[in-house]
Formats: C-alpha cells, sequence, structure tokens
C-alpha cells in the first residue's frame, strides 16, 4: 500500500512542477514599454517594439526594489515562437 501513496505523491509533485515550468514560459507580450504599468520584482515582461535584432525580443525585468518602486532592466533575448503584436 505505501508503494502507492509513494507513487501518487511523485506523480503529483511531478504536475505541479511541470504547470510551473509551463506558467513560467508564458511572458506577456506588449507592443511599447510604456504599456508597463505595474511591473513587480522579478517580473519578465516582452516587449515587441523592433528595437532588437531579427530573432530577439527586449524583455524588461523588474530587477532591484527601492524606495521609488521597482527598477526596471531591459535585454535583447532570443524570440521563441512566432512574432506576436
Amino acid at each position: 500500500m505505501s508503494n502507492v501513496t509513494t507513487f501518487g505523491r511523485a506523480a503529483f509533485l511531478a504536475l505541479l512542477i511541470s504547470s510551473a515550468v509551463v506558467a513560467a514560459a508564458r511572458a506577456t507580450t506588449v507592443g511599447r514599454e510604456q504599456d508597463i504599468v505595474d511591473l513587480k520584482l522579478g517580473q519578465r515582461v516582452q516587449v515587441d517594439d523592433g528595437t532588437c535584432p531579427a530573432g530577439q525580443i527586449k524583455e524588461v525585468r523588474g530587477s532591484k526594489m527601492t524606495d521609488k518602486g521597482v527598477v526596471r532592466t531591459a535585454s535583447c533575448v532570443a524570440r521563441f515562437g512566432p512574432k506576436s503584436r
């Protein structure tokens, strides 16, 4: 009977991890950086404004918390999937 519960726990853990990976892989995409209104610490938003080279997209991250709010950093990262608007 303990093998069944061990297998059930392992299956539940695998499902939980896979759902977390899928949620992390889905990043929000906006057309302009000005469209990002409430960036949270650690959040990543892809900006499709054409400023990065072909095959890449700008990724804006909430990198650091200050007394004035969240500091943004931006860099070009590899684009996955079709171009979106």
